[in-house]
């Protein structure tokens, strides 16, 4: 009879054309009391007066009282429960004192239990509602040949309802889940780029540094070569912002061989001789990947914080396990409390994200050590850490 509808599921309404929305398709359920305008224009005296006020109160509570839930998921209000109270006395009380024409009350209070009460006592309410249509037409002089009918009719058409507002309380739930999903996706989407600006911009800015200096000391005795070190500043100053426009984009994989050849630069630049060991087999992609993010950011230590003369690179496989270690000989230093989301904290996290672990520390016998382990699939291949997880 009425549908109370609450917007669509992509594009919700803002309340107050959901409550106009509510106001039409309530109304339209009145329709099935048209005749009763006509049994209540042969009413006289006091008779119609009551009558009348009878159908106006009735009128009112069957619109107010669903309307004045704030929607189909938000708690059912103390206002809501007095307002059902009253339209289910009415819906008692004026078939018994005006007769036969008026026992279909029960139905439209069969659709308001269905509408308003909470879901876990809905099928009560309408079975009372159901009971008490019975009882008229039992009980009062000529409703006994529509017994079966009015009774059927509010018991099935509150069922009815009960099925629509359980139909749309799921939209509902599904469009709030669906914006939290949004929410955590960009909160996720932020965090990844963060995390690759922080390693993408870390390497290159520590050879822009270190190149820099160069030139600048050289500057006065050794102009081509100074002039060499600031193309090669330019060079990496433009890779840097390719870099991150890729990291931006989503589209950045970390190559560990373009890695690797990236950090003999760095270290060069920086006087650090590097020692390389890869082993002959390929690694599957995504422990590729991962191990590239790994050498940047310990390289990138390296040149900010050691103050090394040496650092060795080793990629090995162990049974069922890829190793990467970066080894340098300088003094330790603290990155491993890196802020959280950064450094040696966020490649901690995305190892974590592929079922590996991450050690880093100092040696005993001077320097720092960073080892990754990372396992492999059966088949030699990974799934690669997805955005979110980054």
């Amino acid at each position: 009879m009425t549908m109370l509808f609450d917007g669509d599921a992509r594009n919700p309404p803002d309340p107050a054309q959901s409550r106009k929305r509510r106001t039409f398709w309530a109304a339209t359920g009145l329709v099935y009391m048209v005749p009763l305008v006509h049994v209540l224009s042969g009413y006289t005296g006091a008779r119609l007066w009551l009558g009348v006020l009878g159908t106006l109160a009735f009128v009112g509570l069957y619109l107010a009282t669903p309307l004045s839930m704030t929607s189909w998921i938000h708690p059912v209000r103390t206002r809501t429960y007095v307002m059902l109270a009253l339209f289910a006395a009415l819906c008692a009380a004026l078939p018994f004192g005006f007769g036969n024409a008026w026992t279909g009350m029960p139905i439209y209070l069969s659709l308001i239990c269905a509408m308003t009460l909470p879901m876990c006592r809905v099928l009560w309410g309408v079975g009372a509602a159901a009971a008490l249509a019975a009882l008229q037409g039992a009980l009062i002089d000529g409703a006994r040949d529509s017994l079966p009918v009015i009774t059927v009719t509010t018991a099935s058409l509150g069922v009815f309802m009960f099925g629509f507002r359980h139909a749309r309380t799921l939209v509902q739930e599904l469009r709030e889940a669906r914006g939290e999903v949004a929410r955590l996706a960009a909160a996720d989407e932020r965090l990844r780029i963060a995390r690759d600006l922080h390693d993408l911009l870390g390497q290159g800015l520590s050879l822009i540094v270190i190149k820099a200096e160069l030139a600048r000391r050289i500057a006065g005795r050794d102009v081509d070569r100074a002039l060499a070190e600031v193309a090669d500043i330019e060079s990496v100053a433009r890779q840097s912002l390719a870099d991150v426009r890729a990291a931006i984009s989503g589209y950045r994989r970390r190559d560990l061989t373009e890695e690797l050849d990236g950090a003999r630069a760095v270290l060069a630049a920086a006087e650090v001789e590097a020692v390389v060991r890869v082993p002959g087999e390929p690694l599957p992609d995504a422990v590729d990947g991962l191990f590239g993010w790994a050498v940047r950011e310990g390289v990138t230590n390296v040149v900010r914080h050691a103050r090394a003369r040496t650092v060795t690179i080793t990629v090995a496989r162990e049974r069922e396990c890829a190793v990467l270690e970066v080894v340098d000989d300088g003094r330790a230093r603290p990155e491993a409390a890196d802020a959280p989301g950064n450094g040696l904290t966020g490649l901690a996290e995305r190892v974590a994200a592929a079922g590996g672990t991450v050690d880093a520390g100092p040696r005993p016998e001077g320097g720092f050590r960073l080892a990754v382990r990372v396992p492999l699939a059966p088949e030699g291949i990974m799934p690669a850490p997805s955005a979110t997880a980054l």
